[in-house]
């Protein structure tokens, strides 16, 4: 079963690396939906703080086979919290 890497993988493994080649424009956003999803779920059992960082980069490369630059992501991310609020305040809803 194959999975997507990072770009550098195969030069920092070398012959370890194992056989790659690249995808096309589906296939790599399949891959990344998978991606996004392994790395969540890495997340959220182990908590550690990489993890989100890795994160960060799968829902950036998502992003950019939408046409949307980083800056772009974070400034909607910005403009949601100016509109709707963050989660500074840790507010829980109990209702329906």
């Amino acid at each position: 079963m194959g999975k997507l890497i990072r770009d550098r993988i195969p030069e920092l493994l070398g012959d370890q690396a194992g056989t790659h080649r690249p995808l096309d424009d589906d296939a790599f956003e399949t891959a990344l939906r998978q991606k996004l999803q392994e790395e969540v779920q890495e997340y959220l059992e182990g908590g550690e703080v990489m993890e989100l960082a890795d994160i960060l980069e799968v829902v950036y490369a998502l992003a950019k086979l939408d046409g949307v630059t980083e800056s772009q992501l974070d400034y909607f991310r910005a403009e949601k919290a100016r509109d709707r609020g963050a989660f500074e305040q840790r507010l829980y809803w109990e209702g329906e």
